[in-house]
């Protein structure tokens, strides 16, 4: 399900009316005309304006806000304000405040200040949704709901009193018996056997590091809970509005690591992401890709939401770096290329009070006749260019495996080495195909994926025995796969997989390792294409053959990549963290796979193709002739006869004629 309205691609973002007088509101009213938005999202920390006391609801300046939007031909995404409880709902219940895995209960003031396995949370967030949700019953401005706000960030997990028993509650129900747990915790080791589900408390913070399948499984139900507490509320939405599609906006898909997307997507009527640059990060462009295509893959190929971004600097990072010229559009458009939707910033209006007043708004301190709202403005009119890209796809050959469990049980304690951590590997392999101009989907370890030519696995640390399995029959059926070091070591429950490792990946690598050999700090190995830097190890060979070996280091003379051929495809495997040449490796697998993909184009420029249009966004600092595009500019109207010229820092989208 996705809004029928508003028509084409959405424009806007957050809109906080509850902090301006009412001039200001008039003012904005006119903006978002000028600008051309259609859709804000309202009403997303305002529950103390809803609700000033327990059950006293007052709804009629949200009433006025929402009837002067309609009038004004702009749409609204109505939000659930359960993010940020009132202050006398705390007073009444200072027990729902998180508590942390340190034992600290933090105070009032901020965000997600509540626990969502809180019963009295959870009934005061029924009582206030089943009350919005009947108010605004059949309001034409209302096209969708919003329900809560960034769950997972920054509260993940809570350690408080209410959250133990519905974790033991969680425990029963899914193992059953504790002689079910106990083998699956391994609770031999250390002597931690448990005789009654009373005594399993949450995993807190101790000085020596704690049961890591108990650490795993608590990642499991605290997500869980949050998943509740969302559905907990769009079930009693859809009471009322049965018809209009729900969702939640997450905190940045490869950002949100408290949150497994893969089982959250069930819940939803339309995938929303958030995403804010890392300012400091060279080529933050990159990132912004994988988000999107990670917000893509989660949604099942269907169009998403881009919620929130940024139309210049932050508030909360280091250092808030504001955007150049152009790079509000390039980003903007970006997303859309790899399927958004919409287009929606935080916020509209920039605020004057509060922790987040120098954060960048569409209508900035500086006013309209600043740069960036003249930018906001050009965006606006590219965007209703774009109508036609709404509803359209994207299509990849090749994709990457992410599961949030192998993400958990990586990075928990006492892993060989303090380097190994999931995005390093995920980010390393994104970056390499992103410069190499290939469109990727994002999967997980069990989905289907027989319709890739290419699959890479780079942080499959945990893989259950079906996920290995499907990973085996793709290879079989002709798939090329290439998997980096310390994958298939886990099962679900943390445990080491049987024998030697790579445990459930042996026999489709056709390889074994004997031993690891993690590297120091800045130590690099030798291979005959390239040095490697955090890790070596141990290969013999059982059917895969070497590709490269190592010529220094620990294991000088041992493969150091592999290539198993099985069935109709073929198995890659990866040693080491190559410190340069991972493009040209996977360029290999790529031409061996017949994957197609531009040749000589600088990796300054992002090529994506939606539907019939082609995405061409320019990175770099000089224009860029691609070949091999023939179509209309969606943008300007020009006419490109088998090629098309792309300003430096510029974007251009054809629409082509043969897709």
């Amino acid at each position: 399900m996705y809004p029928e309205r508003p028509a084409g691609i959405a424009f806007g973002g957050d809109y906080s009316p509850e902090q301006w007088p009412r001039e200001v509101q008039e003012e904005d009213m006119a903006l978002m005309r000028e600008a051309g938005v259609n859709l804000v999202s309202l009403g997303m920390f305002t529950w103390a304006l809803m609700e000033p006391e327990r059950g006293r609801y007052e709804f009629g300046w949200l009433d006025e806000v929402i009837d002067r939007l309609h009038a004004a031909g702009v749409s609204v995404d109505l939000a659930t304000p359960t993010a940020a409880p009132p202050a006398w709902f705390v007073a009444e219940h200072p027990d729902a405040l998180p508590v942390t895995r340190d034992g600290i209960r933090i105070g009032f003031g901020g965000r997600q200040s509540a626990c969502s396995s809180s019963p009295a949370f959870r009934a005061a967030t029924a009582a206030l949704v089943r009350a919005l949700a009947e108010h605004y019953r059949g309001h034409p401005a209302v096209v969708m709901w919003h329900v809560h706000n960034e769950y997972g960030a920054p509260l993940g997990e809570c350690y408080c009193e209410h959250s133990v028993r519905a974790w033991q509650d969680w425990l029963r129900h899914t193992y059953l018996d504790l002689a079910a747990l106990n083998e699956a915790w391994g609770t031999a080791f250390w002597g931690q056997r448990y005789t009654a589900w009373s005594q399993i408390d949450a995993p807190r913070f101790n000085h020596t590091a704690v049961n890591p399948a108990q650490r795993l499984d608590y990642a499991r139900f605290s997500d869980g809970q949050h998943r509740e507490h969302y559905i907990l509320q769009r079930d009693i939405i859809k009471e009322s509005h049965p018809d209009l599609p729900v969702t939640t906006n997450f905190a940045g898909t490869v950002n949100c690591k408290s949150t497994d997307l893969w089982q959250w997507a069930r819940e939803l009527d339309v995938v929303a992401n958030d995403h804010y640059l890392r300012a400091e990060q060279p080529d933050n462009h990159i990132d912004l890709a994988m988000s999107a295509d990670l917000a893509r893959s989660v949604a099942g190929g269907k169009p998403w939401m881009l919620m929130e971004h940024s139309a210049g600097a932050v508030n909360w990072q280091p250092r808030n770096l504001a955007k150049r010229p152009g790079e509000m559009r390039r980003n903007s458009l970006a997303h859309v290329a790899r399927g958004s939707d919409s287009v929606l910033f935080f916020q509209f209006r920039a605020s004057r009070h509060g922790a987040e007043k120098f954060h960048s708004g569409m209508v900035p301190h500086a006013g309209t006749g600043s740069r960036q709202w003249r930018e906001v403005l050009e965006l606006g009119a590219d965007l209703r260019r774009l109508d036609g890209v709404r509803g359209s796809g994207v299509a990849a050959d090749v994709a990457i495996v992410w599961d949030w469990e192998s993400y958990w049980a990586l990075e928990l304690d006492w892993r060989p080495s303090v380097d190994l951590t999931f995005r390093e590997r995920v980010d390393a392999f994104y970056e390499a195909l992103w410069r190499e101009h290939v469109t990727v989907d994002f999967v997980h370890p069990s989905a289907d994926i027989s319709g890739y030519r290419v699959v890479v696995a780079p942080s499959a640390y945990l893989l259950t025995d079906a996920s290995a399995k499907n990973l085996h029959r793709y290879v079989e059926a002709g798939g090329h796969l290439l998997v980096s070091y310390f994958s298939g070591i886990v099962d679900e429950h943390d445990a080491i997989h049987p024998g030697a490792y790579p445990g459930a990946l042996r026999e489709l690598l056709g390889l074994s390792i004997e031993e690891f050999h993690p590297l120091r700090e800045h130590e690099t190995v030798a291979t005959t294409a390239a040095e490697g830097r955090i890790w070596s190890e141990r290969i013999d060979l059982a059917g895969a053959r070497a590709v490269q070996r190592f010529t220094a280091g620990p294991d000088a003379g041992h493969p150091a990549v592999t290539r198993h051929d099985l069935g109709a495809g073929a198995a890659w495997y990866l040693a080491t963290a190559p410190v340069a040449g991972l493009r040209e490796l996977l360029c290999e697998v790529l031409d061996r796979a017949g994957v197609p993909r531009p040749r000589d184009l600088p990796d300054t420029l992002e090529l994506v193709r939606r539907g019939r249009h082609v995405f061409l966004i320019n990175h770099g600092d000089e224009p860029v002739t691609v070949e091999g595009v023939t179509g209309t500019g969606a943008l300007d109207g020009a006419r490109h006869e088998g090629s098309v010229t792309v300003a430096a820092g510029g974007v251009s989208v054809i629409l082509e004629d043969h897709p």
